[in-house]
This record gives C-alpha cells, structure tokens and sequence, in this order.
C-alpha cells in the first residue's frame, strides 16, 4: 500500500485520468434513461448494471463486497445519477458535488472531507482496480437515493429520482411535492406480490399524505395495468400527478386473493371473510384426530358468575387443600362503587402457608373483551413468581383485593396457589368504604342466588392434546369450546350442592403438541361470536387481534406458518373472558410455490 502511495503522489495526473476513466463499453448509460426517475440493479462480480430494464456493459464489476460492506464505482454513479465529479488541480482532490454536500476525496491521503469535515477513507471509500469505490451508504447519505439488498436475486437494488432545479409554486415560497414510485421489479406473474417503492418526497419535510388509484397487492389477469400517485404535503399542496404501468404475465404464482395471503401475508394478517369463501374453504372441513391428555393435579374454583352482579355478597366459596386455581370474572352491575376480594379463611388449628405461583389480573375496565385478554396474557407471559401469605389459625386475611368497581366496570383474574392446609376461599363483591374489620364480612354477607352464569369447584385445569399434522393433504381444524370435540368439564357448585358444567372451559390451559409438523399455516375463525385472546407459538405470543376483537365469520386471522422442517410445534392457549365459543384453529396445507 506504501508503494501505491508513492505512485500515486509521484503522478497525480495518471491517477486522475484512471479514476475518471468513463469506463462504460456501451453507449452511454444515461441516454434514454428517464429524467426523474430511475431503477439501477448490480450484482457481484458481474461486469454489467441493469438501468431501467436495459442491461449497460461495463469494464469491471460494478458491485464488489469487502468485510460486511457493499462498495460501488463513484464514477458509474456519477453517469447514472447525474451529479458533479471532476479533478481539482488547485488541491489535488477529487471534488463531488451533490445537492446534498460538498465532497473531496485526496486519494493520497486516504481522506475525505464533507462540507470540509474531515472523514477516514476506512469502511466509506476505497480504491479497487484503479478506480474509487464509495460504500453503499453513500447512495442515501450523499446522493439522496433509495436502496436495499435482495438477498434471493443477490443483487443490490437502487432507485433514484433526479431532482429538478425548483419545485416552488406559490408566493410564500412553499415548495410543491413530488410524487413518485417503481415497481420492485418490471414484470410480475398472475397472483404475485407486488412490491412498491415509494420515491415521493416533498422538499420542506413536512410530511406527506398519499392518494393512490389502481395500486393492487396483486393482480389476477394478465395485462397492463396504469397505477397513479398524488401525495399532498403538510400545507396542503398536491402534487402532479404520476402513472406507471405495471405488465403482468400469463404465468401464474397464485390464482386467488385468498391463496396469495394464505402464503404470503405477516403473521397477525387479518383476512376478510364472506359466506362463499367460508363454505368453500373453511366450514366444512375435518377436525385432526387429537389424543387428550387431561390434568387433574389442580382444582379450579371458578366464580363467573353472576356473571354482573346487582348486589354485594358472597359470589362463590369452597375450601382448597394442596393445588389449586382462583378464577373469577365479574362486572358491576349496581349503581355504586364496590369492590372485589377474596378472602381466605383458615377454620383449622394451625397456620396455614398460601403460595402463589402465578397470576393474571386486570384492573377494573369497562371492557369485557379486553379484561379476559389482557388477564390471560399476563397469565401465559409470568415469570416464575413465589408469593406466600400465613393464614394463622381461625383468622381470616384478604388474599387479593382490587381497586374499587364503578358501575358498569368489570374484571378478571386468575391465580395459582398451593396450599399446605385447608384453606376456604370466598370471592366477594362488598362496600367500597370498609367500616368493619376485614376478616368479618365472610360472615356478615350471604351467598348471591345463581342467575345461570358458570360458578363451582372443577377438577381439569390443564388439557394435552396430542396432534398428527405431519402429512394431511386438506385444510383441516381443532375446535376450542363447542362441547361436542372438547366437552364442557363437569363441577359441583357447592351452594346449590349439585353437578355443573363449565361452558367454554375458562381458566384451563390447552397444550397443543403437534409432531413434524407439514408446512403449513394456522388460522383462527371465531365462530361463536366477538373474540380476543392470546396463543402462543413454540413460546412465541400471538396477540388475537393486534387491537379491536375478531368477529364471527366476518375475519380470520394469520397465526403462525411452518415450512414442514421443524420437529415439532407447541402451542398454548386459555380461554380468554368476554369472548364466546365455539373457535377454531384451522391448519391450511401450503405447497411448493415456483
């Protein structure tokens, strides 16, 4: 490197007419090439660019990758892109002139000066085959140009717009905006993905607003098709406007709408349904034979109802001894605050230890849908927690009270305790004001009469299933909640001392184990009415939906996608308060796309 410095110093005339060399074989690139906007594609180690769709020969590679960072011929970017690059014999440097910036380059010194900031030639520019090469940043930093790296066509993508000298078209000297976008590349087949790349930009950044007519995620017949852009910027002036045409090939990707998603769109994609689809594809399929596992090491005292109660008093009470689950899910229906709390009675001789392991509230809200989802994400995203509370003998504590009820206000809760003694748990709705001591009022309220809402003692708080998804050939589903595949799990309600059966089996955990799995994706159709809830994938939470709640038949939603390599997939799910029943997992075979 020493020598190339000497020669370099020695004869900065040569070094010159090399670095400036017009390198390009073919005719000149720029002739034809749009005025305002271009797309330049590179590749490594491949003497040619691709210009707007024409392919221009040059002498060298024009893409060359050093470390981790893309290095690209200044003097090519200079034809294509237009802006200023001559010698400067009064300093001996290179000088660049962008709209951007003031640029020399002293070759010599292996620096470089931005609007006379000195900077390293280290991982920003670099002399390769006699020629100066800028980094890829530079595309952005300096030139004002869009850029990214397709990894599967292993070509670095660029997309430029020329500026025109003034854009000013009223008398405060506000400046018009510019409306502009390609196409990711120039040709699509039928069902493709389109990818457009936004080039718009409004001079004085204030910010753009977009009205666009005949943009298609895909389009499904072949042909051309015109797309327009108008943008309008902060203070309300619209740009010209600007079309393109798209052509699209008779070649086929996907036939449909819906097949394209189904492949295609993010994780938390919302698909809209209609009855056609819906009968079609997704109501008349087979359910996946399940091997059912159930866990009875945990007994589930559920107060869910009254559902809304009308007056204070005991909502639900029994007694644990060992593990147990707390749930509760209420709203008030009175019109004054109350507040909700359970209480644990220990009526034995010696002290008893309450331990939780894990919990999920939410703080009274009026929002049922959101109580039950935000309670059961807290439930499934817990670190391990290790809370005690002693119980002393014949004495009554508040294990958990919450913030006060206003009317119309609800909440959800759902605890995991273990206990080393008998323990009887009350779930009370009493007096937001408190005037007598705490530990009586177990004794002064009474049990509310049932109003025919889900209360009693359960023995399942935990459901296995074991699924074959490794070779189905048609969309096939599990089904959450309908009391036909999964069984409402049979109780006993110790006030009215008699079997009962829990709708929709809150507060169970679902363990879903699914062995090499095929590719594929997982859906959700709600079917019994508004839902939201969490899943998770392989440990991976899934919010349904991402705001708002799915609605039956009207949306499905995209969960998750396996490619048919991994050795298995685990998912997670309970049973979100507030949503309704029956809900289906749906698992749609996914095929080879070319």
């Amino acid at each position: 490197m020493l020598k190339m410095r000497k020669w370099m110093i020695a004869v900065p005339w040569m070094l010159v007419a090399i670095l400036l060399t017009v390198y390009i074989v073919s005719p000149k690139a720029n002739a034809g090439v749009s005025s305002t906007t271009m797309t330049i594609w590179l590749k490594e180690n491949e003497p040619s660019a691709t210009v707007d769709g024409r392919v221009v020969a040059l002498d060298m590679p024009a893409l060359a990758k050093v470390g981790d960072i893309w290095y690209i011929p200044v003097r090519f970017l200079s034809e294509q892109m237009g802006f200023e690059l001559k010698w400067n014999n009064k300093t001996n440097r290179i000088d660049i002139g962008t709209s951007k910036s003031k640029i020399e380059v002293d070759i010599s010194k292996e620096m470089i000066y931005v609007n006379g900031s000195p900077l390293p030639f280290k991982n920003s520019a670099k002399v390769i085959d006699e020629r100066l090469m800028v980094a890829e940043t530079w595309l952005n930093d300096f030139f004002g140009a869009k850029y990214s790296y397709n990894a599967a066509e292993k070509r670095m993508e660029i997309f430029y717009v020329k500026r025109p000298q003034t854009l000013t078209n009223d008398a405060t000297s506000n400046s018009k905006p510019v409306a502009r976008f390609t196409f990711g590349k120039p040709t699509y087949r039928i069902g493709e993905p389109v990818k457009y790349v936004d080039l718009s930009y409004d001079p004085d950044a204030e910010g753009l607003t977009y009205e666009w007519k005949g943009k298609e995620e895909a389009f499904y017949k072949a042909g051309k098709y015109l797309v327009t852009l108008k943008v309008t910027d902060g203070k309300g002036l619209v740009s010209d406007m600007y079309s393109r045409y798209i052509e699209v090939q008779n070649q086929t990707m996907f036939s449909t709408d819906l097949e394209r998603q189904l492949y295609t769109s993010p994780v938390g994609t919302i698909i809209k349904a209609n009855w056609p689809m819906l009968y079609a594809h997704f109501l008349e399929i087979p359910e996946l034979p399940k091997k059912v596992t159930e866990d009875r090491s945990r007994t589930m005292l559920m107060s869910d109802g009254p559902e809304t109660f009308y007056e204070k008093g005991i909502l639900y009470q029994d007694t644990l001894n060992g593990k147990g689950r707390l749930y509760a899910s209420h709203m008030n229906g009175m019109d004054e605050k109350v507040q909700f709390v359970i209480m644990a009675t220990n009526s034995g001789t010696k002290p008893v230890t309450i331990r939780t392991t894990n919990r999920g509230e939410v703080y009274p809200s009026i929002y049922a849908h959101l109580i039950g989802h935000q309670s059961a994400v807290e439930f499934m995203t817990n670190d391990k927690i290790d809370e005690k509370l002693t119980i002393p003998a014949g004495q009554t504590r508040a294990y958990i009270q919450m913030p006060d009820f206003h009317p119309g206000q609800g909440m959800n809760a759902l605890y995991d305790v273990e206990t080393d003694g008998p323990i009887q748990f009350s779930f009370m709705a009493m007096d937001a004001v408190i005037e007598t001591p705490i530990s009586l009022y177990p004794l002064l309220y009474k049990p509310l009469p049932f109003d025919g809402h889900i209360r009693g003692t359960f023995p399942i708080t935990e459901k296995r299933w074991d699924i074959d998804a490794s070779s189905f050939t048609k969309a096939s589903r599990i089904v959450f909640g309908d009391n036909i595949s999964d069984p409402n799990q049979e109780g006993y309600d110790v006030f009215r001392q008699q079997k009962v059966y829990e709708d929709g089996n809150y507060g169970v955990v679902y363990k879903i184990h699914l062995d090499k799995p095929r590719r594929m994706a997982v859906l959700l159709l709600a079917r019994g009415g508004a839902f939201k809830g969490p899943l998770k994938f392989n440990g991976e939470l899934v919010l349904v939906p991402q705001s708002g709640v799915i609605t039956a038949f009207e949306q499905i939603q995209v969960l998750h996608r396996t490619d048919g390599t991994e050795p298995s997939l685990e998912i997670e799910y309970i049973p979100p308060s507030g949503s309704a029943f029956p809900v289906d997992l749906i698992f749609y075979p996914l095929d080879d796309v070319k």
